[in-house]
């Protein structure tokens, strides 16, 4: 009997009875109806089990094998025949493919040339309507055009009344500027009559200041004899100052000289009779000096006290002088400003064509400058309110119409240009939301499946910092097996290194790459994270390229093709290449 750890639940050994153990051979094959039942069941088998036939097929996790004695010749045939039928099939649908290519190229030709048909048409039906929208403008134009000459039409009728209207009240303001002309004659002759009262003031001013003149002539000349006697008082105070000091230097030295007697007395050195004698004499000649000298000081008194009177009365002659000069010189100033006004308005009268006698006849009385002046400010005014008439206005309103109507349409193309534009930001954002949040969500997938491959354990997820996909950041977080931390910041390089690397593998299979080169990724790795890594490349491999460069001997047994640069000689560097494959099927030999 067989042995049941062998055996295969409904196993061929089931169905053949023998005196032999037979489970090393048919314990493991199981039988099936059919080659697509076996092809369903194969991914099922384990190692060592397989599946048979009824037509004769032999199926194993590795193999598929045909075992009919009797029409495998025959089998075999078929399938040339087959084959052969298959390949004349391909000519034939490879001859259709051809056929529909070209089929395809010309209908792709014709489309092109409906494409520049149709764009051709586009652009005459463009310049038709740019046509049209000038046909247009030019008849609004010519519309209003139209309406500014029926505008400008009874504007002009209406500037006829008011002209006519103006022209009556200007008849009116004329007679209104006679009668002014008239009191202005009036006061002219007013004026003529104050003036020859000015001449006559003017003479006897003049007259006046002559004998101002005389007097302060005299002034001068009782002056120039004062100062004179000033001087000759003050030389003779002088000499009566000088006389005075050489008595008292006298004095000092009879001073000192009856002193030096007074002591001579004492000794007995003189008689005593003569010196009082002499002293006598000196003392009445001292009291004689004095006397003279006080003389003199009340005479320079005097002559001082005369001297002030003098100052003072001229400068009162000069100030009174001042003042009539003055006086005379304003009205002097006051005739010349009215012999001027009378010289203007003389010739005012000449350029207007009226003579000063004619008009002083028809001057009415009572006449008055101020009335005059008043009513003349009237009229001004009047016609300052009028104002400037612009005859330029109605073409100066055509143009500013035409440009506000350019600029009026300039406005509506930009408005519906923004319209447009701002729609197609809006599609384009929210193009780029949808995108964004699919590729997101695909790359955040394909992280939290290769993150715990690499670490063997833990997890690692996408995470967005804002709301707005358009301008929000994303940050990793990522938590390797035993850790809690709650940023990429706190793990150690490697760590790093391995979360960067599942993000990156992510990535590729979102859009894999032909090729993709790593420099030295598993630097900073341990041995056990550079297995993970090197695992991690050869299943990526399936789908991309890898150029790997690497100074680890894991991650070089994991490769299938290496390329080494050695430096045998110094300057000299040499590339050395091995096959894997053929390496070890050369160690297997």
């Amino acid at each position: 009997p067989a042995s049941d750890g062998m055996r295969l639940a409904g196993s061929l050994l089931d169905k053949v009875e023998a005196q032999i153990d037979l489970s090393p051979w048919l314990g493991q094959v199981k039988p099936v109806e059919n080659l697509e039942q076996a092809l369903v069941l194969r991914n099922q088998l384990t190692a060592g089990q397989s599946l048979i036939s009824r037509d004769g097929y032999w199926v194993g996790p590795h193999f598929l094998r045909v075992r009919r004695a009797s029409e495998a010749e025959s089998g075999v045939l078929a399938r040339g025949q087959e084959i052969q039928r298959l390949g004349l099939e391909r000519e034939e649908r490879e001859a259709t493919v051809e056929t529909l290519e070209t089929q395809l190229q010309n209908l792709r030709a014709q489309q092109r040339q409906q494409e520049n048909g149709r764009e051709h048409l586009r652009r005459l039906l463009q310049d038709e309507a740019r046509q049209q929208g000038e046909l247009k403008a030019q008849l609004s134009a010519g519309k209003a055009k139209v309406e500014q000459l029926t505008l400008r039409r009874t504007r002009l009728d209406e500037e006829l009344v008011e002209l006519g209207e103006q022209r009556a009240l200007e008849h009116e303001s004329i007679g209104e500027a006679r009668l002014q002309l008239q009191e202005a004659l009036d006061s002219m002759a007013l004026d003529t009559e104050q003036r020859e009262l000015l001449l006559a003031q003017r003479d006897s001013l003049r007259e006046r200041l002559d004998r101002v003149r005389q007097e302060a002539r005299q002034h001068k000349d009782h002056a120039h004899q004062l100062a004179v006697r000033l001087g000759s008082l003050k030389a003779q105070h002088d000499s009566t100052r000088q006389a005075l000091e050489r008595l008292e230097m006298q004095s000092e030295r009879l001073t000192e000289k009856r002193e030096q007697l007074s002591l001579n007395l004492e000794e007995g050195e003189a008689p005593l009779e003569e010196l009082r004698l002499k002293l006598e004499e000196l003392l009445d000649k001292r009291m004689t000096v004095d006397e003279e000298l006080k003389t003199a000081q009340i005479a320079l008194e005097d002559a001082d006290r005369e001297l002030r009177e003098a100052e003072k009365r001229r400068n009162q002659a000069e100030q009174q002088s001042q003042l009539i000069r003055g006086q005379l010189e304003q009205q002097r100033m006051e005739w010349q400003a009215l012999t001027v006004r009378r010289k203007a308005l003389e010739d005012q009268l000449l350029e207007d064509g009226y003579d000063l006698h004619g008009v002083l006849a028809t001057l009415v009385a009572g006449a008055n400058e101020k009335d005059a002046e008043e009513e003349l400010e009237r009229i001004a005014a009047r016609i300052q309110r009028l104002g400037a008439i612009n005859l330029a206005a109605i073409d100066e309103y055509q143009q500013q119409s035409e440009r506000k109507r350019y600029l009026d349409a300039q406005n509506d193309d930009l408005v519906e240009a923004l319209d447009t534009l701002e729609n197609v930001i809006r599609k384009i954002d929210k193009e780029t939301r949808n995108r964004f949040k699919d590729t997101f969500d695909q790359i955040n997938g394909g992280l939290q499946a290769l993150f715990p491959k690499v670490f063997g354990g833990g997890s690692a997820y996408l995470e967005l910092t804002g709301e707005d996909l358009l301008d929000t950041g994303v940050t990793i977080m990522a938590r390797p097996p035993g850790k809690k931390n709650s940023t990429i910041h706190l793990l150690s390089g490697g760590e790093k290194a391995l979360t960067a690397l599942a993000l990156v593998f992510a990535i590729f299979k979102l859009n894999p790459a032909p090729f993709c080169m790593l420099d030295e990724v598993d630097a900073p790795l341990d041995d056990a994270n550079v297995g993970r890594y090197a695992r991690l490349v050869k299943e990526m491999s399936q789908t991309v390229q890898f150029i790997y460069i690497t100074h680890n001997k894991i991650a070089m047994e994991m490769a299938d093709q290496l390329m080494g640069v050695t430096m045998h000689e110094p300057g000299c560097s040499r590339l050395v290449a091995v096959d894997v494959e053929e390496a070890m099927a050369m160690v297997d030999a």
